[in-house]
């Protein structure tokens, strides 16, 4: 058997083995931190040698780096499902966008508990710890947010134009902000309920903005 047949195990073997530090780096990131967070408690948790991380990871900053692109990965397709969804469902985007937060909304109401919190919100509050590649992925980040929602928006009032002035900028940031402080209430008080609640609550707001 030439060593060409085994490169698939190897490389597949590899990608387990990063996937599963990041998996356990994450779960450990958003419950104490960054700077709690050893390379020493990974490398165990995983049962590899410290060489075995740096052969996957130079570095912390290069570890953030990862976790932060995977964020922002399953964000966007997390998202992108949700529209796809909800414009399958509606094709007026007012009802549409409407669909997409009642969606979002059930399956954050779906968690048995509240979600643990968000990565890119976690490296923001430490950002003194990482270089300008991380700064300038994580600022890219939330302005894809602004973008996504603020062309929603604009399709919305083209359709339904508001009866007062709207800055869509804030609009959209608004759906960030309550993300963000929905997380932040929501693990603080143990209740899981206070992030869909507050996405419906929006969800009515856009409504009575635009209303037909």
């Amino acid at each position: 058997m030439s060593s060409s047949q085994f490169e698939p195990l190897s490389r597949r073997r590899s990608v387990d083995t990063r996937k599963r530090l990041l998996d356990l780096a994450e779960q450990q990131v958003l419950a104490k931190g960054f700077v709690a967070t050893s390379i020493e408690e990974l490398v165990a948790g995983v049962g590899i040698t410290k060489s075995g991380f740096f052969y996957h990871f130079k570095d912390k900053n290069d570890l953030a780096r990862a976790l932060l692109e995977r964020h922002i990965v399953r964000e966007r397709e997390l998202l992108d499902d949700l529209f796809r969804r909800a414009d399958e469902l509606n094709d007026d985007p007012l009802h549409g966008f409407l669909v997409a937060l009642r969606l979002f909304a059930e399956m954050m109401a779906a968690l048995p508990e509240a979600h643990p919190g968000c990565i890119a919100a976690t490296l923001c509050y430490q950002d003194q710890l990482f270089d300008r590649t991380i700064h300038e992925l994580n600022a890219q980040s939330v302005l894809s947010w602004r973008v996504r929602f603020r062309e929603r928006f604009a399709r919305i009032i083209a359709a339904y134009p508001p009866a007062e002035p709207v800055d869509l900028n804030a609009l959209a940031d608004m759906m960030s902000t309550l993300i963000e402080g929905g997380l932040v209430m929501g693990r603080a008080l143990r209740d899981p309920s206070i992030l869909p609640r507050q996405v419906l609550l929006f969800r009515d707001f856009v409504r009575q903005t635009f209303r037909p």
